[in-house]
């Protein structure tokens, strides 16, 4: 599609925009894709270039032109700041060195040696002859020594990263010191991070917080992904090892174990959870919207009752409503009951047990539950619409469609594009309409993984295979890749949306 001139563009019909705008967003993701391998790749390599380049310059100029109190904090930290009375600074950098130093005797050494090979020695029985009972032996727990042996990679990196800094630190104070000027007390230290530095006090806690309960378990289920940790090598009793990439390699290249293919049913699950995403994110979108501006359309009477009895359908928890509704949609419930005792059916309608229409169904459930929260940020935001707008379209002869496609609709994608990004990834990760209305059902064919049902999101099958099949390595894989999938759908939407491309544009 080659590039229009403006003068085109306004020639062109709603429709025909419309087209050029769906084309040029799609055609513009490999070129999305492309300044990141060619430009933001090499500025981030560059960038790390110059990290190293400075790391190892300041520990040049620190051994070669540091005094004896500055090379002594390449061997014990904090020494310098000490020996210059920087009390705390001195006393955190050796109580971390401390610590450093016992963890790795008394536990990491030992986890880190075995991380090549997962353990070696099995928990195995031995029968006592005097009783005849068995007594067990405990082994090597494969789990342990990875957890406890990512843990000591990620002190050895800290420990770096002290160990640097205790040295620029001792550095900077003897520069100071034979400038003749006044070092900084640990006076001095308490009253920066209340005042200049007091970002880092209160972002300190969230940030541990994030690194421990994010940060880390991300890791470790990246590193589990290349294991064969399944129920069969389920630890304390089995050990499970390394295996490359064979898990990428199942769920990507359709290898099969157990006789079912879990590339196919990856494929499978993966069109079906983005087009949900689709259907459930734009349908609550749009209709959420058509309703609040029928709320708030001049002349329609009682608009407060409208706007509670919607509001009163998000205070009963959402959890309970769908439960609800799966009783209500089943085989044997009162929908189809009360159809049946009608005479409009004789067999029952199968809503959540036949694959296409158990679909259909869940995204009409999902459009009843969800437009009450669309139509809640729509008010909002179309209040603040200036009226003139619409006065001036009808004006120059616009009816009600021509103005909500020109005025209504580009604000309001404007100001809640993130908010649509935002329902997007949470849909694609949407475990609660899923699990309780079909619980993923009905069951695939054969050839397909047994754990894994017509209706079933990404999620919910990423559910299954941990608590169900306790495949833990191919679960770790999925994870990583709906990791991939969110964010690179979110990064390219937000950053081609006009609320980030024209922020001025409604300001």
């Amino acid at each position: 599609m080659t590039q229009i001139t403006e003068l085109d563009y306004l020639k062109m019909t709603a429709w025909q925009k419309f087209c050029y705008k769906f084309v040029a967003f799609f055609k513009a993701i490999p070129l999305v894709f492309l300044n990141f391998f060619k430009v933001r790749i090499p500025a981030a390599a560059k960038r790390v270039g110059l990290g190293f380049k400075n790391f190892g310059l300041t520990i040049y100029s620190a051994a070669r032109y540091g005094d004896w109190k500055t090379r002594m904090s390449f061997v014990i930290f904090g020494f310098s700041q000490l020996a210059r009375k920087q009390w705390l600074r001195g006393l955190l950098f050796l109580a971390f060195e401390a610590i450093f130093i016992v963890y790795i005797s008394l536990f990491g050494w030992h986890y880190l040696g075995l991380m090549g090979t997962l353990g070696t020695v099995e928990t195995y029985y031995v029968e006592n002859p005097y009783t005849g009972f068995e007594t067990r032996i405990a082994g090597d727990n494969s789990l342990l020594i990875l957890l406890y042996g990512l843990l000591t990679i990620i002190f050895i990196l800290a420990f770096v990263y002290a160990w640097y800094h205790s040295i620029k630190s001792a550095y900077s104070a003897q520069q100071i010191v034979e400038a003749k000027q006044r070092l900084a007390t640990a006076k001095d230290d308490v009253k920066s991070f209340a005042d200049e530095q007091y970002h880092k006090t209160l972002l300190g806690v969230p940030l541990a917080g994030l690194t421990i309960f994010t940060i880390l378990p991300i890791i470790f289920m990246i590193f589990v992904a290349f294991t064969n940790y399944d129920k069969q090598h389920y630890p304390d009793e089995k050990l499970f090892t390394w295996i490359g990439f064979e898990n990428f390699s199942n769920v990507l290249g359709g290898g099969l174990m157990g006789g079912a293919s879990f590339g196919l049913t990856f494929a499978k699950l993966l069109l079906w959870t983005v087009v949900w995403a689709f259907f459930a994110t734009f349908s609550n979108y749009i209709l959420g919207m058509v309703v609040a501006i029928i709320i708030n359309k001049k002349g329609i009477r009682f608009k407060k009752l409208w706007r509670t009895i919607l509001v009163l359908t998000i205070a009963v928890p959402q959890f309970v409503s769908l439960l609800l509704m799966s009783q209500m949609l089943s085989d044997t419930g009162v929908i189809n009951n009360l159809l049946k005792s009608w005479g409009l059916i004789n067999e029952s309608i199968p809503f959540l047990t036949n694959g296409k229409l158990a679909k259909v169904t869940i995204i009409v459930v999902n459009i009843w539950v969800g437009i009450p929260y669309t139509m809640l940020i729509s008010t909002g935001i179309l209040m603040n619409i200036p009226e003139d707008l619409y006065e001036s379209a009808r004006i120059d002869g616009a009816g009600p469609v021509k103005a909500f496609f020109k005025i209504t609709l580009p604000y309001m994608l404007h100001v809640t594009a993130p908010y649509l990004i935002t329902q997007f990834i949470g849909n694609l990760n949407n475990f609660n309409v899923i699990y309780l209305l079909t619980g993923g059902n009905p069951a695939l064919p054969m050839g397909y993984a047994t754990t894994a049902g017509d209706t079933d999101l990404l999620i919910t099958w990423l559910y299954k295979l941990i608590f169900q099949d306790q495949s833990y390595g191919i679960a770790s894989v999925i994870s990583i890749l709906m990791f991939v999938l969110t964010a690179v759908i979110s990064l390219i939407v937000y950053n081609r949306s006009s609320a980030v491309k024209n922020e001025e544009d409604f300001m």
